[in-house]
């Protein structure tokens, strides 16, 4: 499954009212690191097709919700679970970093 954008108007939607987990990459196109954790992004996605919806949320477009989060570093990847943030990184981290802390959450 495609990573989708999502954005202040739909996030709620989205993310908070998802029947699965939700895990959220916040980023800009500006950020170097960003763009390095993508692929790996890209890659959880596929690797938890059907157990994990994956969105990325652009934070110079949707400051409402980055500002909810208190996302002040990006990338911010917050796993979502029944509407509430269940786990954190911040940063761009390993493949292997954010799929331990996805497996936790996934059943």
């Amino acid at each position: 499954m495609a990573v989708k954008e999502v954005n202040d108007q739909n996030f709620a939607e989205e993310v908070l009212n998802a029947s699965s987990p939700v895990l959220v990459d916040f980023w800009a196109p500006w950020c170097g690191p960003c763009r390095l954790v993508s692929p790996v992004v890209e890659e959880i996605a596929k690797d938890y097709d059907g157990k994990l919806k994956v969105v990325k949320v652009n934070t110079d477009d949707n400051p409402e919700t980055a500002s909810n989060y208190h996302i002040s570093g990006i990338p911010s990847l917050l796993l979502f679970k029944e509407g509430q943030v269940a786990d954190q990184i911040v940063g761009a981290v390993p493949k292997a970093k954010l799929s331990n802390m996805v497996s936790q959450h996934v059943s």
